[in-house]
């Protein structure tokens, strides 16, 4: 299964935030939303990631002025990315080895979605799910 099918399954929606941003706004839009990190826009181009282990970072260096600063001053960058085309084990193993989350995926230099950790273990769960229904309908007609 390739990154596509997971993003057909799940929807394209991806909330993002600009580079200027402040990252008090960014942390209002990650609760907002519930979520735990947001695709850093500089036009349409991905710059960035900005998550709560930014967010951490920066308050421990900069204290509580932290919240006026630019996303851009405190995202992690660059964004690693994959395609549509890339397979879902693939990103799995990329997130794992980079110990990331969240992973935009970018087509002729866009973002077209995102996708997160616990998008590609849901994937491997129904995958397994699956696999053992067909071993058992197997048996059971055997």
């Amino acid at each position: 299964m390739t990154i596509k099918a997971i993003l057909q399954a799940k929807g394209d929606a991806v909330t993002a935030i600009a580079r200027t941003a402040t990252v008090a706004e960014a942390v209002a839009l990650l609760a907002q939303h519930r979520i735990g990190a947001v695709p850093v826009l500089d036009g349409e181009d991905v710059a960035g990631i900005f998550s709560e282990r930014d967010v951490i970072h920066a308050l421990a260096e900069h204290g509580a002025s932290a919240l006026e600063r630019a996303v851009g001053d405190v995202m992690t960058a660059p964004a690693i990315t994959v395609t549509r085309d890339e397979a879902a084990l693939g990103a799995l193993s990329l997130m794992t080895r980079r110990r990331i989350r969240h992973l935009p995926v970018v087509e002729e230099g866009r973002m077209i979605g995102l996708i997160s950790i616990g998008d590609l273990v849901k994937y491997r769960i129904d995958r397994i799910e699956a696999d053992a229904e067909a071993m058992r309908t197997y048996i059971q007609a055997s």
